[in-house]
């Protein structure tokens, strides 16, 4: 009995097979896809992520550190949970959000644990726990990645605990023999799951409406209250997707090329750029700022969490703006929007990311009368700082020569501003002067030195202008367009009687989009594609897209109405047909095999290892003579393997015909025996053979 303990105790410690640590193995790691599931949504507190993390790297190094304090580390746990409810109920964090926080740690603790099947199960329990919180808190594409990895994962894991308890104490557990049928029969469950997915009436994922993570780095395309001139233009080579939207025309191009705007700024003090006016409207569900007409461009824009900021962005020039959402972790909600000098609008609400629509008039001019600006604002189109460089104004004159009509004015500028300066995003610490440090010094600067150039030389000359902030470009994605953090731009408003505020870029046109690697925009946009199906085709899946999948498959194709109708059904309902035939016949099959497939009895495979551990002894075996006659026979002759024999042979008759099953680990132990007994017996027969071989070369 104390062997048997042993062995117990060795299968489960640090003496375990290769198949037990390839199942654990794959145990740990799909508790870790659950976890990542959740930890993507960037709202788990750090703690725990740093908790989780330590826990996995030890389990996977095999260091159960809670084995034998299980209770010590139980109190542990519920200290955990108390802190975390405090911190719940003073507000400090979101409900769903500690409840995956706590799931997280309760498989970190189960991890470093013991493992047995209680264990086992405790982890794959708590991994389903946490793929469920990572879909209250994402459902985003990476989730989605994360889940399929847990489901594959831990299902192998399951499968492989499955067939090490029917392998008897002791022996090896055939993976390699096995991972072919587990591969086919995960495949087959994950496609069962698929299917259950399409065809199970279910509500969309989003029914108590979307929900926004913050996303595991800094926004870094925020508006703030002034722009500052000078300092690198670092933001400009940032490919992160700070917007998406769809156009009403749709016009279908690859690049759109157009100019969104946020906000715009009339005042500059030698520094940086402010506004004159404050709010003019404080809370509106629906923001007009200008008449609008009968060809407006319609825009449904959702601000990403990469965004950062409160300011609604428009294609140049919105008319109206409404319709908001303000997007966070526990769902959606409306907000007010709030108008600011300057054109800009702002949700009242903070959220993660936001959601609303614009109406945009075509591009040419923005139709505002100059005579309906407040004074202040009028009086700010013209000014101009107080120790501005002399030479701006020179320079702005003998560029026109004359020339006064605005637009016109502001294009000669424009091109001479482009032919003379450089562009560079580098910019090595703050001039006391940074306007005539780009128009005489260096030359060279980005888009916000190109545009306070242009609009100061205009108020030189009496032209009104002002600085406009916002994003130029717009690259097409499935049905809609992207705007990335480096398209943030800025350019300039040149107002010109009887059509308003006109765009006037002095930027160098290559240098006005994003300037960040070609290469990494690419794979980002691919990711963008494939996370916009992920959104259409599973979290925003809903009964009403099962019921058109269901009607695509038996709607005729187009233009099947102009032709002769056929009682019989479509060719597409005869295909859906057969493709589910052939897959329901080669399930049938699998199934059937796998059924009828003989599984060796216990005490087979170990009468074939105890016949298997006899060959090196050489004993010549009679035609059909079975253990049992061996056994007798052995006895019989008084052999020296006949007492190893025989406990061995009574064993196996006990457990194949006496309904005496081997016990865990006495399979092990009585091969054990018996092995040392056949070596003995070889190595004695072996000196026999060479004492011998003196003698019968002497006779």
């Amino acid at each position: 009995m104390a062997g048997l303990r042993g062995a117990s105790r060795r299968r489960r410690g640090g003496g375990m097979t290769r198949g037990t640590r390839l199942r654990l193995v794959l145990r740990d790691v799909a508790s870790g896809c659950a976890f990542a599931s959740m930890a993507v949504s960037g709202q788990l507190p750090l703690w725990t992520l740093g908790l989780f993390a330590f826990a996995l790297v030890a389990a996977l190094f095999g260091k159960r550190l809670f084995a034998r304090r299980a209770k010590l580390t139980a109190l542990l746990l519920l200290g955990v949970a108390a802190v975390l409810a405090v911190n719940v109920t003073s507000g400090a964090l979101n409900l769903v959000v500690a409840a995956c926080a706590f799931a997280g740690l309760i498989s970190a603790h189960r991890l470093l644990s013991a493992p047995d099947p209680a264990t086992d199960g405790q982890v794959h329990l708590s991994g389903l726990l946490m793929v469920a919180g990572g879909a209250a808190l994402s459902g985003e594409l990476v989730y989605g990645l994360f889940l399929v990895a847990f489901s594959v994962l831990s299902s192998v894991s399951m499968a492989l605990g499955v067939v090490e308890a029917a392998v008897p104490e002791g022996e090896p557990i055939p993976v390699r023999a096995v991972l072919r049928p587990l591969g086919t029969g995960v495949t087959f469950a994950v496609a069962g799951a698929m299917a259950f997915f399409i065809l199970f009436p279910r509500l969309n994922w989003n029914m108590t409406g979307p929900r926004a993570a913050p996303g595991l780095g800094p926004a870094t395309a925020g508006f703030s209250n002034t722009v500052r001139l000078g300092g690198a233009g670092t933001i400009k080579d940032n490919p992160r997707i700070v917007l998406r939207a769809t156009l009403s025309p749709d016009p279908g191009v690859d690049a759109l090329g157009s100019y969104w705007v946020g906000r715009t700024y009339d005042i500059f003090d030698g520094m940086e750029w402010t506004n004159a006016g404050g709010v003019r409207r404080e809370r509106e569900p629906l923001l007009t700022l200008r008449p609008g007409g009968d060809n407006l461009i319609h825009q449904r824009v959702e601000l990403l969490p990469a965004y950062g900021a409160r300011t609604l962005i428009a294609l140049e020039t919105p008319s109206r703006l409404g319709n908001a959402v303000a997007n966070g972790s526990t769902g959606s909600r409306r907000t007010s929007l709030q108008e600011l000098a300057g054109g800009e609008a702002r949700f009242l609400e903070a959220g993660v990311s936001y959601a609303y629509e614009a109406y945009s008039l075509p591009p040419g001019g923005s139709g505002d009368s100059f005579r309906k600006l407040p004074s202040e604002e009028q009086d700010a189109l013209l000014a101009l700082p107080e120790a501005l460089d002399p030479r701006v104004a020179q320079t702005a004159a003998r560029v026109l020569n004359g020339e006064r009509e605005p637009l016109a004015a502001a294009q000669k500028l424009a091109t001479w501003l482009q032919r003379e300066h450089a562009y560079t995003l580098e910019q090595n610490g703050e001039r006391e002067d940074p306007l005539a440090d780009f128009l005489f010094d260096r030359k060279a600067g980005h888009c916000e030195h190109f545009a306070t150039a242009l609009t100061l030389m205009l108020r030189t000359q009496g032209i009104r202008a002002r600085l406009a902030t916002g994003f130029f470009g717009g690259e097409r994605v499935n049905d809609g367009y992207v705007l990335r953090a480096g398209d943030a731009h800025a350019w300039t408003h040149v107002l010109v009687p009887e059509r308003g505020f006109v765009t006037v870029d002095a930027t160098p046109p290559a240098h006005r989009p994003s300037q960040g690697s070609r290469l990494l925009q690419r794979l980002l946009g691919l990711y963008e594609a494939l996370e916009s199906r992920w959104r259409n085709s599973v979290v925003d899946y809903s009964f009403r897209d099962q019921v058109d999948v269901a009607r695509a498959l038996v709607r005729p194709p187009k233009g099947a109405e102009n032709t002769a109708r056929s009682r019989l059904p479509p060719a597409r309902a005869w295909g859906a047909a057969l493709v589910a035939g052939m897959v329901v016949y080669a399930a049938w099959r699998l199934v059937t095999r796998l059924a009828g497939r003989p599984r060796p009895h216990a005490a087979t495979r170990f009468v074939d290892a105890v016949e298997a551990m006899l060959v090196p002894a050489r004993l010549v075996r009679g035609e059909g003579e079975t253990l049992e006659d061996l056994d007798a026979r052995l006895a019989r002759e008084r052999h020296p393997l006949a007492l190893a024999l025989a406990p061995v042979t009574r064993r196996y008759l006990e457990a194949r015909f006496g309904g005496r099953p081997l016990r865990q680990g006495e399979a092990d132990q009585l091969l054990r025996a018996l092995q040392q007994s056949v070596a003995a017996h070889v190595k004695l027969e072996a000196q026999r053979a060479r004492a011998s071989e003196p003698r019968a070369r002497a006779s």
